[in-house]
Formats: C-alpha cells, structure tokens, sequence
C-alpha cells in the first residue's frame, strides 16, 4: 500500500481544517482506500449518518482513484449514489473507488463503494470527473503536505 498524499485545507483529507473528516487514503495499485470512523455531529437522523457525508466520502475516494491513475486531479461532474444501508457514528467503515474509465484524459468515470467492519455493502457510487486545468493545478499543489509529485505529471 502506497499512502498517498493530503492537504492542508480539504473539508475530507485537510490536517488543518478544524471541522473536517481528516482522513488518509493509500493506493493498493488502481484502488485507493481509506477507513473512516463517523463522529454524532455527522449524523442526520438519529443514530444515522447523513447522507451527505457518506456521499462525500465516495466523491472523494473517486477523485484519489482518478488521480493515481491518470496522474491528474478531477472536479467531479456528476455523482450517482446508491445507499444500500445506513452508516452509524462510532462504527468505522472502509471506502474504496477506481477509476473504471478514462476517456482520452477529457473524463475520468469512477466506482466507489462504502462497506461496514463485516464487509457489508453500505453504498456504492459511479461519478464523471473533469481534470482539474493546468493553470489551476500550481496553486492547488501549493496546499499539499507531502510530494504531490508522486501523482501529478
């Protein structure tokens, strides 16, 4: 497993951001994965966590998956969730994505799923990702903690 690297300001990977999820994410060659422990204050309804957050979650392990594969970051186009079952606070979940398509480095397609501890399926995800321009990309790097260099061209 290859630890990939993370940001400062990011609401899902940014060490600095103070309200964010915090997370590490690690490539295993095309799949990139990360674990992630749900706080109360993510939770929607009682004892269930938004679905906003788990949507997120699988956003963002999409756009790792892209990056890694294509060596470009991606704004996401289009996401297409499917919960399956709820997500709990307390009870850490593992979310892993790859990307499925790459079509002439002009849109990425990307699966993500969501399982619980016993490996059951809690959500899946498909998404479209555009790359990020070139001109946008040096100020991005700029916020990274770690060589972003081992992913971008």
């Amino acid at each position: 497993m290859k630890q990939l690297p993370h940001t400062h300001s990011c609401f899902v990977c940014g060490e600095s951001n103070s309200i964010g999820l915090n997370l590490r994410f690690e490539a295993d060659g095309p799949v990139v994965r990360t674990r992630f422990t749900p706080r109360p204050e993510h939770i929607g309804f009682k004892q269930v966590v938004h679905g906003g957050i788990a949507a997120t979650l699988l956003d963002e392990i999409m756009v790792w998956a892209c990056a890694v594969q294509t060596k470009q970051f991606a704004y996401c186009a289009e996401l297409t969730v499917r919960f399956l079952s709820p997500l709990r606070p307390g009870e850490e979940v593992l979310a892993s994505g790859e990307l499925t398509v790459n079509r002439r480095n002009k849109i990425f397609e990307a699966k993500g799923e969501i399982k619980d501890r016993d490996g059951k399926l809690l959500a899946t995800a498909t998404g479209k990702y555009l790359p990020v321009k070139a001109v946008e990309l040096a100020d991005m790097a700029t916020d990274f903690v770690g060589d972003p260099g081992q992913i971008m061209s």
